[in-house]
């Protein structure tokens, strides 16, 4: 898994994007908002985006007011779920006696260390580090003050 940390991060990246601008009651934020945001091509998150649609991360909506919402609430969202969701079915590449022996076994340890964090961070944790850091979430609704 560690391998392919590119499109992990690319999925994290795009969960934590959509859960920050949209959330799971608010308009739904396009495809294209989301690629300009974290300055990829639009053509290079879509199959992203589509993953985690269908492993039920994200909500989609088609049409001119469309865009990806989150399926769940934040802190019902791991880690280690988004990255599934992007990497499942990748096969290891074969290697040689001394790989499988030696790099092998040891990549995996570090695998599972890197699963057992995953697992055990939300959304929301990473959301409450956005807060700490200072970014502040737009505002989901207009301010109505009646007086």
């Amino acid at each position: 898994m560690m391998l392919r940390r590119d499109r992990a991060l690319l999925a994290i990246d795009i969960v934590l994007d959509v859960a920050f601008h949209a959330g799971r009651g608010a308009e739904a934020t396009g495809g294209a908002e989301i690629a300009e945001r974290l300055q990829a091509q639009r053509r290079g998150i879509e199959p992203v985006l589509q993953a985690l649609s269908r492993a039920g991360i994200l909500d989609s909506t088609r049409g001119p007011k469309g865009g990806y919402r989150l399926a769940r609430v934040p802190r019902g969202i791991t880690l280690a779920e988004v990255v599934a969701a992007v990497l499942d079915g990748e096969q290891e590449e074969a290697g040689g006696r001394l790989s499988m022996a030696v790099t092998r076994p040891f990549w995996q340890s570090l695998d599972a260390l890197l699963q057992e964090k995953l697992a055990a961070t939300t959304v929301a944790d990473l959301l409450r580090q956005a807060s700490a850091a200072g970014l502040r979430r737009p505002a989901t609704e207009p301010l109505n003050f009646a007086i």
